[in-house]
Parts: C-alpha cells; structure tokens; sequence
C-alpha cells in the first residue's frame, strides 16, 4: 500500500467526518493516537472534548442547545491496564467491559452495529493500542452499512504489529460529503506520522481539517516504556 502525508489524507476531502489515527512516532518511543470529530449541523457541532480520568468525553460547549445527546455524547477514549481504547461513538463502553471480561475488540463488537442515523448509517470506527515489553500493537474496526442498507452489517478489523517509525494509520467515517454521506471503504489509509510531540501532531491535524467543519481534537502520545502519556486537546468552541 502507499504510504501518503497525513496532511494529504486530512486534507483531500471537506467532511472526512470522525477520525482516528493511531501510529508510532518517529523516534520510535511513542505509540501515539489522534481523535478528532466534525459536525454540519448545529447540534453535531455544539461540542467540546474535556479530559476525564485516564480519558476524555465529548459535552455540550452550549447546553441550552443541545437537541439530541445520544450519538454525540459519550467517552471517546477510555484506559484498561495498558490498553487505550478510542472510538467515536458509546462503543468505547462495549470495548471496555468487553475488554474487562476477558473477551477480544472483536467479540466486544459483535453486539454492536453502525449509528441508527438513517439514512447515512455512520459506521462506528474504533481503535485499541496495546503496549506490552516496550512496544505494542494496535487494531482497527469499522462497522458499516451494507450498501446502504439498515439491516445488514458490514465488520471489517485491521490488526497491526511490527509498526515502523514515523508511520500511521487512519480511518474515518466517511468518503467525503454527500447526501446521505458515502461510509468509508477499503483498509485504513497508510500515512506518515511526522509530529515530535503531540502538540506538532495536533497543530498539523487540525490545520489540515476542513476550517468549516472541524469541532475538536485529541491526540495522545504513550511512552513505550513507562505508560506515560501526553495529550494535546484542540476544540472550536473555547
């Protein structure tokens, strides 16, 4: 597969939608994942994320104008042991228990399907590193309509090990704008991961998402070594 810029990637559609990448760092030292949702609408649009605990969780940046909280609020990103679980929907919930109950991302994902958001039916993207003796590996699923369809489900995992330096992958919610919106298609894209830190990281994600439509970002960098982590969050709304 060709490897491209990540800035090529972000940057090659106005509403890639939700998106997560997950990647090793160039100095090979971090395992790094970045988060980061879009909106059209006004209530899609009305959020922020904010940390909590080992995580974070997406709010209202204006409660008076929430309209509907189920497929907007929920935790994103959430910890077990030395697994960080990032989603872009309350399956980050299902991957955890799941996870806690000795079962596998996939198994976990088995009692899920896409949103109920006819007739777009955004697939739920999630993704789990798991760091263990200084390295680790990392996995990708997509749950998607079958050609649009609201009664069959399409269950894709990418798994990844053996990741080089400076490399990522992405996945997202959609192809690009459209009505209804076309789900993404194919393995998780192949990119470059040049950020030294995740504030580089964050600042090239978010400059080379759609102005109009990016709301927020969260990009993490975990020492291989240590557990340690370092976040970066970026919200539209401040």
């Amino acid at each position: 597969m060709e490897k491209k810029s990540l800035a090529a990637a972000l940057s090659s559609t106005d509403y890639p939608g939700r998106g997560i990448v997950i990647g090793r760092t160039a100095d090979g030292r971090h395992a790094a994942a970045a988060y980061f949702i879009m909106g059209r609408s006004e209530n899609s649009r009305n959020r922020i994320f904010v940390p909590v605990g080992r995580g974070i969780r997406t709010q209202a940046y204006d409660p008076a104008k929430l309209v509907d909280p189920s497929l907007i609020i929920y935790a994103p990103v959430r910890v077990l042991n030395n697994m960080t679980i990032v989603t872009n929907g309350d399956q980050t919930d299902t991957i955890y228990e799941g996870l806690r109950q000795g079962k596998t991302m996939e198994q976990a994902l088995r009692t899920r399907e896409f949103e109920p958001d006819a007739p777009n039916y955004t697939p739920r993207i999630s993704g789990l590193i798991m760091r263990q003796d200084g390295d680790f590996t990392f996995m990708m699923s997509i749950l998607k309509s079958d050609d649009g369809r609201g009664d069959a489900c399409v269950r894709q995992t990418f798994a990844y090990e053996n990741v080089l330096p400076g490399t990522a992958r992405f996945i997202h919610t959609y192809q690009g704008n459209g009505s209804p919106l076309p789900s993404f298609a194919g393995e998780p894209e192949y990119t470059d991961l040049p950020g030294a830190d995740p504030a580089e990281t964050a600042d090239l994600i978010w400059k080379n998402l759609n102005e109009e439509n990016r709301v927020s970002l969260f990009v993490r960098y975990i020492d291989l070594e240590s557990g340690d982590t370092e976040d970066r969050i970026i919200n539209k709304n401040v």
